[in-house]
């Protein structure tokens, strides 16, 4: 048997308390990111969050479902995703055995048949008609990730769901929520997002965290890290993104790295550690090579000359 569902919990009346609610499920967020987050929550309003790969755009609809104890309902995008993977498809096999059943059973009214086989038992929900749906724990969380991955087309057809929170179905009609679900809209920008989509939500850009946050970041997801490897690491990272790299690291690299280099013993950074494990923080051979060796002993030099004399000071 699985570990029973977290009971619901009635979301945050305050931009305080919406605070503590990310902090409950280990996300160190802003205070202007909590205060879209519960005026979206407050006003029943999708949330559009726009950032870099890896900042932490994903992370906060996966901790919403938790610490509020609901469903939470995934859409993760791609080119060509259409309605029969992100919304509905009849389950054509089981319409056909019905129609061969019915022949067989001599019923020979069309308009009858046909309204039997587009009914709901043939129906095959996906994720956006999930959402829709009732449930015991309260409203979903529905999390449609990296919409800029797909065409103008679904973007288009989003607009009913986000404005009114329903579905037309033309063989039954329009299947609407009774209670909307919480919806986190994301986006990598790799294009951007048409204005009568981003209307209907509310925005906020999701940007890479200063030295502070980030060190508070570590601490959080990953406490086993020594301390000044994690400083160490948030200061090199720092440094890297001021650096004309094609793909920055996000937070989810620097856990990563920081969790790296703790399985590998070290206590603080080293030129022949950074050199040995920048694959696992740059994710492109011509950042690596362009960082690899002198550059990655350059900054590391920087790094701990600034972080001893913020200790003298």
């Amino acid at each position: 048997m699985g570990e029973p569902s977290p009971l619901p919990v009635s979301v945050p009346v305050s931009v305080d308390e919406t605070l503590d609610l990310l902090a409950r499920g280990n996300y160190v967020g802003e205070r202007s990111l909590a205060t879209v987050l519960f005026l979206s929550l407050k006003l029943g309003r999708p949330l559009f969050l726009e950032g870099e790969a890896g900042v932490g755009k994903t992370e906060i609809a996966k901790v919403l479902a938790q610490t509020l104890g609901r469903r939470l309902v995934r859409l993760q995008c791609y080119e060509g995703l259409d309605v029969s993977a992100a919304v509905y498809e009849w389950n054509y096999p089981r319409q056909m055995v019905e129609i061969r059943v019915a022949e067989a059973a001599g019923a020979g009214d069309r308009a009858s048949l046909t309204s039997d086989i587009f009914d709901e038992r043939f129906l095959i929900e996906r994720p956006l008609l999930q959402a829709l749906r009732p449930d015991d724990r309260g409203a979903p969380v529905l999390l449609i990730d990296e919409l800029d991955r797909t065409d103008e087309p679904f973007e288009a057809f989003l607009l009913e769901v986000l404005s009114d929170y329903q579905i037309t179905i033309p063989e039954l009609g329009t299947i609407a929520a009774a209670t909307p679900p919480i919806v986190i809209v994301t986006s990598n920008r790799t294009r951007e997002i048409h204005d009568a989509l981003k209307r209907r939500c509310f925005y906020h850009w999701v940007d890479y965290p200063n030295a502070e946050r980030e060190l508070e970041i570590l601490r959080v997801k990953a406490p086993q890290a020594p301390a000044k490897l994690s400083a160490e690491v948030v200061s090199f990272v720092q440094a890297l993104r001021n650096e004309d790299l094609f793909k920055l690291p996000g937070i989810a690299e620097t856990l990563d790295w920081a969790e790296a280099l703790t399985q590998l013993d070290k206590v603080a950074l080293d030129p022949q550690a950074i050199d040995d494990t920048l694959g696992v923080l740059l994710k492109y051979q011509d950042d690596i090579a362009k960082i690899q060796g002198s550059e990655a002993a350059r900054l590391l030099t920087e790094v701990k000359s600034e972080l001893t004399g913020a200790v003298i000071a």
